[in-house]
């Protein structure tokens, strides 16, 4: 099958990958190089490092509703144009071009988390489970048919971004078995479900920022929601402390930590304090249970377990926020 593809962060490579073992990729679409790092050099995209590689065609335009980005399109032929986190909305005359229509990737149990981030999203809510759809792409947002669906248990130890690693995965081999089964007439799509529908809205930089008063399992969800990008903040001494990895704890066991602190903690219920240092963690009081933070990160230093932040500083009896 003659295959154009539109993608352009790493989610989107295991599937272009797949797409070049077992179709003709005719061309790829992928977002134009943007300004990153400190020197704001102009960076190229994981999936335009991946298409050239491949040596794919490529075209970078900055958008889709022009009849000259269509025309370039169009000259390619494609039977099917399959979209992965493209960032760019595919306006319909784009929709209409490939015989066998635009197919997506999209990393939830759709109608649930429609949106540019299902995955922090369905780890913010604490859901027990999510998975990927392979959908024929419509107009609206993520309202497409649906045509398969896989689920996977969403893990207590996921972060965002192994869970995205995993379900990029997924994601890629559905795709292909979708694309067999569109070919041979056997796939359709179903309308999606009224019920159930969620948004998945982006992430803004201010839910980083960690409010202890809120319960500990929340922000144990909020620390692994947020890992790799934008990473869970919050203040030691008016400065930034980055908080890569943390769990929630029982009452019980962290009494085993420290008692003395956490009996002080739980008269008292201060948010933020941090009741004292055991092994490779910190224990914080939130303001329901406490917090078990293992990997900091301080502004311009590396990450580092709490055991070696806590050589280079006093912790226990610290406030943060």
């Amino acid at each position: 099958m003659r295959v154009a593809f539109a993608g352009t962060p790493e989610f989107a490579l295991p599937a272009l990958a797949a797409l070049c073992t077992h179709h003709q990729v005719v061309g790829v679409l992928t977002q134009p190089d943007r300004p990153s790092g400190r020197g704001r050099r102009l960076t190229a995209s994981p999936v335009k490092v991946a298409a050239l590689a491949h040596r794919v065609p490529l075209f970078q335009p900055q958008t889709l509703r022009s009849e000259a980005a269509r025309t370039h399109l169009a000259a390619w032929q494609p039977d099917v144009l399959v979209v992965v986190a493209y960032g760019l909305r595919l306006p319909p005359e784009v929709l209409s071009l490939p015989r066998f229509g635009c197919l997506n990737i999209h990393a939830s149990l759709l109608p649930r988390w429609r949106g540019a981030a299902p995955v922090q999203r369905a780890i913010l809510a604490g859901d027990e489970e999510t998975g990927v759809t392979i959908m024929r792409m419509d107009s609206g947002l993520d309202t497409g048919p649906l045509l398969l669906q896989r689920r996977i248990a969403l893990l207590p130890e996921h972060t965002a971004g192994t869970l995205q690693v995993e379900l990029a995965d997924l994601g890629a081999a559905l795709l292909l078995e979708a694309l067999v089964g569109i070919a041979a007439g056997t796939l359709h799509a179903a309308t999606q479900p009224a019920e159930g529908v969620t948004l998945a809205p982006r992430i803004q930089k201010a839910e980083a920022r960690i409010d202890w008063s809120l319960d500990a399992t929340r922000i144990e969800r909020q620390v692994r929601a947020f890992n790799p990008t934008p990473i869970a903040e919050t203040l030691l001494d008016g400065e930034q402390l980055r908080i890569l990895a943390a769990r929630a704890v029982s009452e019980s066991e962290a009494r085993e930590n420290d008692g003395k602190y956490v009996e002080t903690a739980s008269k008292i219920i201060d948010p933020g304090l941090i009741i004292g240092v055991r092994g490779d963690s910190m224990l914080v009081r939130c303001g329901e249970g406490s917090l078990a933070v293992s990997e900091v990160q301080r502004p311009g230093r590396r990450p580092v377990r709490v055991r070696e932040l806590a050589h280079s500083m006093p912790l226990a009896g610290r406030r943060l926020g």
